[in-house]
């Protein structure tokens, strides 16, 4: 019997992505919600420990004005513009926050012996396992969080205090310094030449006390830094100068020697004598070729015309010529006289025989001219030429002058700027020292407090509240954005709505993952026949009943793309709910390579479609399926050629004979992935079911199967979505099944 095989083609290419809606943010959010949960329940309780175990610290601050101190007004030349030097006060902040007044405050205030206890304590603090921890949680969150106006240090060079301890321990001194650097800070108040200077410690008067020590040891520290540094400027200036003095005597007298020797006293008058020269036999040589190529010209013309004395005066030089037109007039007049005599003397007549003898010579006086003329030709065009060459034998000669007078006069200039340059430097440096030796007393820095420093009465640090609320807001958002990106990696099917918009094809059904306890897929359905599970079984039944305009497909291939995916049990079930119907239903179990479905069934597989395609066919191949109404052919022997098996004639005769005995047939394949067989089979159903695993199967999978599958031209009914949960987001195809669940 002749199947009407259906041949529609699939589908194309899926469409561009739809627009995201707020409906699908919200189901990741939903989906991933425990993973936001875990998150902000982890970064919470770790900002709690963290805030609830820190000690309390003090923040003391002092306003004070920074500013560069100009110079009076009636001082000419030492400081004329007060110009915006953008680098000034964050240099100033780097000081204030340097090493040196660091220890400057601990010389003032002595605390290094008077106050070591407040100090050296922290450290024996922060020597402990749990305090290393909980400092290395709080320097993370700083980190992401920033620190408050108040009270934070920036804990410059700590790094390189760490290195130095390797080296060398360090004493109790440089200990404390490096704290006080470690909770110094430094805030400039916008748009204005003040700046509030912070210290933070965890006794309130010692906080006062350092910080208005800081700003004491700050102004010591500019004023040793202008004394050291005027006492250097000046020593080097002086040394410097008298360094450049000897250089520029050594350059003056070299300059002298070189204009004695080369006789560069009247170069300035010879560079303007050479580009004159160079100028005029530049045009000389420029007429000279022109002319040589006139003459040339003319000369070859006149060698091209030959012995032909008719077409050479045609030749303006010939024809211009004087000497030329006169004997041209005179024969004429003698060749008219010729002509006029022959009309009444015959050829042989004395007169015709003089009048022709005076005709041949003025003929002959003629070409002697045009050879005269010849010759001259030749002769200016060999002057032309002979003049063109020593022109340009005088340019060179004048060139190489130029050079040479060039060179001479270059290096003279050379020599000459180097003893400006050095003459120059000297004057500069000499009136630097005088300048330096005025100036040597002034300040370049003001500073000046405006707002002295008071004991804090509340902590600065932990700021519990922020802190709390911070963390808060970052377990929310970091879970958040952390459920979104494991959501963008997670490139599996998820819902039968992304699919049918993904590939355009129809999903026939969705089937919900068991989670009872001992029970499985194929067992479910048999103990269950009226739960939500064999409704969505009879929703794909429908669906594959309807999937033709004229006929239900009668032989239906069911696969997947890969192994555990659910196609066997998808088959079995399907199979059932179709018997259901009073329909006669047959599995074919084609997968030869991993035969699953005589176990499902508890029949035996000694004899089964392996042995019927071999020649093998001495007993029944088709079994009953007791209580079931179903009838199946197992897979039998696994062979060494299940594709050629599959592919033979033999299969398609036997497809045709059961579907005489069978309202459907049904066969069970191996994955797409793995092997060629369901494509093979493929082209002898009328359709083909594609079961995907919900959470398992990813896109690329599919795109790549589907490509096979276009390719041979299969008919795809739709999807089977195995394996879905209700938590995904999707309960589209669930709302009819809670029904029926609850009337059960």
């Amino acid at each position: 019997m002749e199947t009407n095989r259906i041949t529609a083609p699939l589908p194309g290419p899926p469409s561009p992505d739809r627009e995201i809606h707020l409906r699908d943010y919200i189901r990741v959010l939903q989906k991933r919600k425990m993973t936001i949960f875990t998150f902000l329940a982890i970064t919470f309780f770790t900002v709690v420990i963290v805030t609830f175990s820190s000690t309390p610290l003090y923040t003391a601050s002092t306003q004070v004005l920074i500013e560069k101190n100009n110079g009076p007004g009636g001082l000419e030349g030492t400081r004329p513009y007060n110009y915006w030097d953008p680098d000034f006060l964050t240099t100033q902040f780097e000081i204030i926050r340097s090493d040196n007044v660091a220890r400057r405050v601990v010389e003032q205030l002595h605390l290094d012996t008077r106050y070591k206890e407040y100090f050296l304590e922290d450290l024996e603090e922060e020597s402990s396992p749990l305090a290393s921890f909980m400092q290395t949680i709080q320097g993370f969150l700083s980190g992401l969080f920033g620190s408050s106006d108040e009270a934070v240090g920036n804990g410059d060079g700590s790094g390189e205090d760490a290195l130095m301890a390797t080296v060398a321990p360090l004493t109790d001194a440089e200990l404390i310094a490096q704290m006080i650097r470690n909770n110094l800070s430094v805030t400039p108040i916008t748009n204005t030449k003040t700046v509030y200077i912070y210290y933070t410690n965890k006794y309130p008067a010692m906080a006062k006390m350092v910080v208005d020590a800081v700003v004491q040891a700050y102004k010591d520290e500019m004023l040793e830094i202008k004394h050291s540094t005027s006492n250097y400027a000046l020593q080097w200036m002086t040394a410097k100068a008298d360094e450049e003095r000897k250089k520029l005597e050594k350059s003056e007298l070299a300059l002298q020697r070189y204009k004695r020797e080369h006789d560069l006293v009247t170069v300035e008058n010879k560079l303007a004598v050479y580009p004159q020269r160079l100028a005029e036999f530049s045009k000389q040589l420029s007429d000279a070729q022109a002319e040589q190529k006139e003459y040339e010209a003319l000369y070859a013309k006149i060698k091209a015309t030959g012995e032909d004395y008719k077409n050479i005066e045609t030749i303006p030089v010939f024809a211009d010529s004087k000497v030329l037109q006169n004997l041209r007039d005179k024969v004429y007049s003698v060749e008219q006289k010729v002509k006029e005599l022959s009309k009444k003397y015959g050829y042989k007549h004395p007169i015709m025989i003089q009048a022709k003898s005076e005709r041949d010579l003025l003929l002959k006086e003629q070409r002697f001219e045009i050879k005269r003329i010849i010759e001259a030709t030749k002769n200016a065009y060999e002057l032309a030429k002979s003049r063109e060459k020593n022109l340009k034998k005088l340019l060179a000669e004048s060139k190489a002058g130029m050079l040479d007078i060039n060179e001479r006069f270059m290096q003279y200039t050379i020599m000459k700027r180097e003893v400006d340059m050095n003459r120059a430097i000297y004057d500069n440096l000499t009136s630097s020292i005088k300048t330096a030796n005025v100036t040597e007393q002034s300040q370049d820095v003001k500073i000046w407090v405006i707002e002295k420093a008071e004991v804090p009465m509340y902590p600065s640090s932990p700021r519990k509240r922020r802190n709390l609320a911070l963390g808060l807001l970052l377990g929310l958002f970091g879970g958040t954005g952390l459920a979104f990106f494991v959501e963008y990696l997670d490139n599996t099917v998820k819902t039968a709505e992304e699919l049918e918009r993904h590939f355009q094809l129809t999903v026939l059904g969705s089937v919900e993952e068991i989670k009872v306890k001992g029970e499985t897929i194929e067992s479910y359905l048999v103990h269950n026949p009226l739960s939500p599970l064999a409704e969505s079984y009879r929703l794909i039944r429908s669906g594959l009943l309807l999937s033709s305009p004229d006929h239900p497909p009668r032989s239906l291939l069911v696969t997947s793309m890969a192994p555990k995916e659910g196609k066997t049990a998808t088959t079995a079930n399907l199979a059932r709910i179709l018997a259901q119907s009073d329909k006669k239903v047959l599995i074919i179990d084609c997968d030869m390579r991993r035969p699953r479905m005589h176990a499902l069934f508890s029949q035996s597989n000694s004899y089964g479609l392996s042995n019927y395609l071999t020649g093998d066919r001495h007993q029944s191949l088709v079994q009953i399926i007791p209580d079931e109404q179903l009838s199946l052919i197992t897979a039998g022997a696994i062979p060494p050629n299940p594709a050629e098996l599959l592919n033979s004639d033999g299969m398609q005769q036997l497809l045709d004979q059961m579907l005489d005995d069978y309202d459907f047939v049904l066969l069970d394949s191996p994955p797409i992935q793995s092997v060629t067989d369901s494509l093979t089979l493929s082209r002898l159903v009328d359709g083909t079911v594609l079961v995907v695993r919900s959470g398992k199967t990813t896109y690329d999978t599919l795109d790549n199967g589907m490509k096979k599958l276009r390719e041979v031209n299969a008919h795809l009914l739709g999807f089977v979505l195995n394996g879905f949960s209700k938590s995904g987001g999707d309960s589209g195809y669930y709302g009819y099944y809670d029904y029926y669940s609850k009337d059960s």
